[in-house]
């Protein structure tokens, strides 16, 4: 199973569990992410300790569904960044586009 989700009240956690988000892995992930906004959840926070790396595609499904629980007066939220991943973070500015915490129970805990 690459992603396991978990409610926390009416914020779910998604947990990646991948090495790698590709390109190869994308559309699972985009797939999972919006059936859970279908579900009627627009606070998510994403869980990407196990990711080593992540390619543009895995990110651009990052931001597409960033904008699509904006617009549902939500938010997506990020935990668990290892040092390659934080380095593409900061080196595409995206730090600046994501909230980002350092665990899960920061990040489920900032939504209240």
């Amino acid at each position: 199973m690459n992603f396991f989700e978990e409610l926390f009240g009416d914020v779910v956690v998604l947990t990646v569990n991948l090495e790698r988000g590709t390109i190869k892995n994308a559309d699972e992930f985009k797939h999972r992410l919006v059936s859970i906004i279908d579900k009627g959840y627009n606070k998510i926070v994403i869980d990407i300790f196990s990711c080593t790396f992540i390619d543009s595609s895995f990110l651009g499904v990052l931001v597409s569904i960033l904008k699509r629980v904006v617009r549902l007066n939500g938010d997506l939220k990020l935990v668990g960044f290892q040092p390659a991943v934080r380095s593409m973070f900061e080196l595409t500015r995206m730090f600046r586009v994501f909230d980002t915490f350092s665990n899960k129970d920061e990040a489920v805990n900032s939504f209240k």
